[in-house]
């Protein structure tokens, strides 16, 4: 529904990563896209923990400048969610409402946590998860790209080689789509390109509210289904599968 496409994404050789921005006009889309630029530098399978935390701050001072520079899109802001394919394991992290997924034998589990004022109601026991979709206030939040102090980023590892598929999304997906209408769409392992392109549609049939991005990315193997430790199987690069919709 919306004329200007806030989101920005990356889909690399070891890094996924979408943005979502927020700001409106000549706001959001600006900010999105310059931590897709700062945050490109991540593509690599050697890249740790307090280098990520790093390239956010320098995202976050980049549309903080450009904040400065340009007063008339003051407020402008981004979330951040993204995954980077490393030696021994996956690194997910995230700022925002942005998603990461983790698809294991027709299983759909959420990787991150929400940043925002209803995921803090669900957290509290104020709202359901289905409340959340619908709340009034379910866009404000409570973590962004651009803010002062600049923000935290959560990150999670997950073992390399675990053979599911991992979806990044901007909320335009979650918000218009249950979990389980996501997973039942995911079910009987379709083409990567085929899900991505069903995903969208079907955000855009419940209403298509707001922008929606979507990257899959699988681990093609037939390693040992995953596991709480941190696995130590290495995965040839080519055997990385990415495909990306909107």
């Amino acid at each position: 529904m919306r004329t200007l496409n806030e989101d920005a994404w990356y889909a690399g050789e070891q890094l996924f990563v979408v943005a979502d921005g927020m700001g409106g006009h000549r706001c959001g889309d600006v900010a999105s896209t310059l931590t897709i630029d700062t945050v490109r530098s991540l593509d690599r399978e050697d890249v740790s923990e307090d280098e990520v935390r790093q390239v956010v701050r320098r995202a976050n001072a980049a549309v903080l400048g450009h904040s400065a520079e340009n007063p008339e899109v003051a407020g402008l802001g981004t979330t951040l969610c993204g995954a980077i394919r490393r030696r021994d394991d996956w690194l997910v992290f995230n700022v925002g409402d942005s998603r990461c997924y983790l698809l294991t034998s027709g299983s759909l589990r959420q990787v991150t946590v929400d940043h925002s004022e209803v995921q803090e109601m669900v957290d509290r026991g104020l709202i359901s998860r289905d409340e959340a979709r619908v709340h009034p206030d379910r866009n404000v939040i409570t973590r962004a790209i651009g803010q002062v102090p600049p923000p935290e980023v959560d990150i999670v590892t997950l073992p390399a080689g675990h053979g599911g598929t991992l979806l990044v999304c901007s909320d335009g997906l979650p918000s218009e789509v249950s979990d389980a209408d996501i997973a039942g769409l995911c079910s009987g392992d379709p083409p990567l390109d085929r899900l991505a392109e069903e995903l969208v549609a079907a955000a855009e049939a419940a209403g298509g509210h707001d922008n929606i991005t979507v990257v899959l990315v699988t681990d093609v193997t037939d390693a040992p289904a995953l596991r709480p430790e941190r696995a130590r199987t290495t995965l040839p690069r080519d055997l990385v599968i990415r495909e990306v919709a909107q």
